[in-house]
């Protein structure tokens, strides 16, 4: 069931795409070849008005071709070349605008039965700098390092991607009251002893490495198995945590035993010491509050606001190095996060679940509609700089070096999709 969901709910953002190119196709009289849901053979096809209308074999995307849109062609009647500039722009804007619409609309529902999430002020530590610099439960904060607050999520993503540094002054704005207030402060700093690994919960083998933390630097790897440390027998994730809170790690040496190829090792290392800012506070970030009436439409279009903004942070990271190759995901790594969202829903209700079917639409369709509005060849957005240039040079850019560069950038983002299809099915074993 859960692949079937999935399926579904990416195969309707596909078609709502293309329905958008198709509506304004036929608005601006050019003629749609074929209309199709899905890649690769033909399940089933009928002709209506010109238009065949198909059914494919793999329910993974869609298309809305067009009359000579790859061509140079411009004299036949009905092309997509033969259109005015600005109808072509319409058309071309259209598949992403709709996948804003269909975003916008799922959200309405979604904010109207479940409400929004407020970026509300849920502690306060006491005693830290935030606390001195003023700071109050149930302050709604409205901005963050300069970074617009609309909603609770908005601040998780911008922490979550602008790692706060030792020593860097926080500023934001909260209301109160009706009131704006600005509030500045420097995080105190919460130092702590690390070993420098990830474990498995069940056992204590190792997942990963800390770069340059003490058991990478004794030579420790990954697959290794911690047994104990200073004569103590660790075995599980509970065991570990009761230790360290009785024997809490400083900068004195500690001896560590572990299990490699069924032998024994032992290693004496002084762990690290881990420093990171504190700021003193938490926030809002999953619960929400019923919104008005007059509210709906504005915390629904927030939504997207968020919606956008995010994908629009993540490519920055993407590019910057901020993000890999393992933050990326093509159809397979959708279908499968839906399909677990799913499986982590059943348990909350019917509701529930169905809220966080449209939450996971919502986030797949405004997706789509920005990844398709970058300037790259092929994508929509590359059609658009050649339309938009066509336009204010008034004649066209030459049809034929624009089909290749467009068939270069298909070519180059195939071999991406081929790519993340790889890393999506190795994370799936």
């Amino acid at each position: 069931m859960r692949i079937i969901i999935a399926i579904l709910i990416f195969s309707a953002i596909i078609l709502i795409h293309e329905l958008g190119h198709f509506l304004l196709a036929k608005k601006n009289g050019i003629v749609v070849t074929e209309f199709s849901l899905g890649m690769g053979p033909r399940l089933l096809s009928a002709v209506r008005g010109g238009t065949r209308y198909s059914l494919k074999a793999l329910p993974l995307g869609g298309s809305c071709i067009m009359l000579g849109e790859d061509t140079a062609e411009e004299s036949l009647p009905g092309s997509f070349n033969a259109a005015p500039v600005w109808g072509r722009i319409s058309v071309v804007a259209a598949g992403p605008l709709f996948n804003f619409l269909l975003a916008f609309v799922l959200s309405v529902i979604i904010v109207g039965s479940v409400g929004y999430n407020p970026a509300l002020v849920l502690y306060v530590e006491e005693g830290s700098a935030a606390e001195a610099a003023g700071l109050k439960v149930n302050d709604l904060i409205t901005e963050y390092q300069g970074y617009k607050i609309d909603l609770g999520k908005d601040l998780y993503v911008y922490t979550y991607l602008h790692e706060l540094q030792e020593g860097q002054p926080v500023s934001m704005k909260v209301l109160r009251d009706g009131e704006e207030l600005e509030i500045t402060y420097t995080p105190d700093v919460d130092a702590r002893y690390l070993l420098g690994f990830n474990r498995s919960p069940d056992s204590m083998e190792v997942n990963s490495l800390i770069p340059g933390m003490p058991l990478e630097e004794a030579g420790v790897k990954p697959g290794d198995v911690i047994t104990s440390i200073n004569g103590v027998a660790i075995t599980n994730d509970e065991e570990y945590n009761a230790y360290i809170t009785e024997h809490p790690l400083t900068g004195e040496e500690v001896e560590i035993t572990y299990m490699r190829d069924g032998l024994e090792y032992s290693t004496s290392l002084v762990p690290g010491e881990y420093r990171e800012p504190d700021i003193g506070f938490s926030a809002n970030v999953n619960g929400v509050v019923k919104a008005g009436k007059f509210q709906i439409f504005k915390y629904a279009a927030l939504e997207i606001k968020y919606m956008i903004r995010t994908t629009v942070l993540s490519i920055g990271e993407l590019f910057s190095g901020g993000l890999g190759m393992d933050d990326l995901s093509g159809p397979v790594g959708v279908v499968d996060a839906i399909g677990d969202t799913y499986e982590q829903s059943k348990s909350e209700g019917t509701l529930m679940l169905w809220m966080n079917m449209l939450n996971m639409a919502v986030l797949l369709s405004a997706n789509l509609g920005v990844m398709n509005l970058l300037p790259f060849p092929a994508l929509d957005g590359g059609r658009l700089v050649f339309l938009i240039v066509e336009a204010i040079r008034r004649k066209p850019v030459n049809r034929e070096m624009e089909g290749m560069v467009h068939f270069a950038g298909l070519m180059l983002l195939l071999g991406l999709m081929v790519v993340v299809m790889y890393h999506d099915i190795l994370k799936l074993f």
